[in-house]
């Protein structure tokens, strides 16, 4: 089943500059081939299930790797059997109707 997530990793304990984090988290995904989109405060992930879920908990790993004692993670998702739908048809949808 393919899954679209909004993915908001937080390491705690770190001090206040997380973009080593996130950057290292960024090359989680981008190993395991996900489709990503970037933004100000997380990453939308798309992809197949278990491939989204195991680059998140590898994501877990390298982070607390990096020396994070701790770590909060905010995910939303959501699946769809309809019609398969990508993180940019939810955008344009949204697009078009502002038009």
């Amino acid at each position: 089943m393919n899954v679209m997530v909004d993915l908001c990793i937080v390491p705690i304990g770190v001090g206040v500059s997380l973009s080593p984090y996130v950057a290292a988290c960024q090359k989680v995904l981008d190993e395991a081939g996900l489709k990503t989109s970037l933004h100000s405060y997380g990453t939308n992930i798309e992809g197949e299930w278990d491939a989204v879920f195991t680059a998140v908990r590898r994501c877990h790993e390298v982070v607390h790797g990096m020396g994070a004692p701790r770590i909060t993670t905010t995910i939303k998702l959501g699946t769809r059997t309809d019609r398969n739908q990508t993180m940019e048809d939810k955008v344009r949808s949204v697009q078009e109707k502002l038009r």
